[in-house]
């Protein structure tokens, strides 16, 4: 399985990364939304992985970007956010989890 990594946490960027290829997945980690964009315009993916508050703006922007392109790669949302508004938020711009 080929996923995209969009997180800007070092550490936990580092973490994930290192256990989905122990797992046998291909990820590729990207920090921002615009070389989210890049990747997923040159990469076919199997799954997303999407942080919502990134340096160059919301997950939440890009996600709504990923689904009028017509695009059905499954996304799920990582936050540290705990509030059911943000998951709300992210169900309705079509995260799938």
């Amino acid at each position: 399985m080929r996923i995209l990594l969009v997180e800007d946490a070092e550490g936990l960027g580092e973490v994930i990364q290192e256990q989905m290829t122990a797992e046998g997945h291909a990820i590729d980690w990207v920090q921002t939304i615009s070389h989210a964009e890049t990747s997923i315009h040159t990469t076919h993916y199997d799954l997303i992985l999407l942080d919502l508050m990134l340096p160059d703006g919301s997950g939440i922007d890009l996600l709504k970007q990923i689904r009028q392109s017509g695009a059905t790669t499954p996304v799920i949302i990582l936050t540290a956010r705990d509030q059911i508004s943000d998951r709300i938020k992210g169900l309705n711009a079509g995260a799938d989890d």
